[in-house]
Formats: structure tokens, C-alpha cells, sequence
């Protein structure tokens, strides 16, 4: 089954390794709709958005300092 996962805009390396792995990647950016099975997050900003009631229960991994592929791995866990 394709794994959604929301990423944030400046993350286009991990948005292309993890749609070439299958996903389908939507924006965090975009008032994604659907359920999401992970955000990943650059760990620059520490209120994304500006947004304080979002509420998920997918996991948030924060992608600073890591490669596409450990960012898949934590999706993978």
C-alpha cells in the first residue's frame, strides 16, 4: 500500500527519494485533507506555519541533518 507522506517545501531531495520509493508526497503547505502515514519537517522553524491546532497522530520526523534514505528508514519503523 502507498504510504502518504506530508513534507515541507524546502525538502525537494527527500520529497524526490520518497516518491521514487513509492509514495505519494504532498505538501505540508498545501491544507492536506487526507491522512498521512508521516511529516517531515526541516527542524528550522519550531511553530510551522504559524499553526498551533494541527493535530495528527502520524509520527513527525525531523529531517535536519539526515539523508533521504534515514528519513525513509524512520518512515519504514
Amino acid at each position: 500500500m502507498e504510504k502518504v507522506i506530508a513534507v515541507e517545501d524546502n525538502l525537494t531531495p527527500i520529497k524526490e527519494y520518497l516518491e521514487a520509493r513509492g509514495c505519494l508526497v504532498v505538501d505540508i503547505g498545501s491544507g492536506w485533507n487526507i491522512p498521512v502515514d508521516a511529516v517531515v519537517i526541516s527542524g528550522l522553524d519550531k511553530n510551522l506555519m504559524g499553526m498551533q491546532d494541527i493535530v495528527t497522530v502520524a509520527p513527525v520526523i525531523e529531517a535536519r541533518g539526515k539523508t533521504p534514505e534515514e528519513v525513509w528508514d524512520s518512515i519504514s519503523r
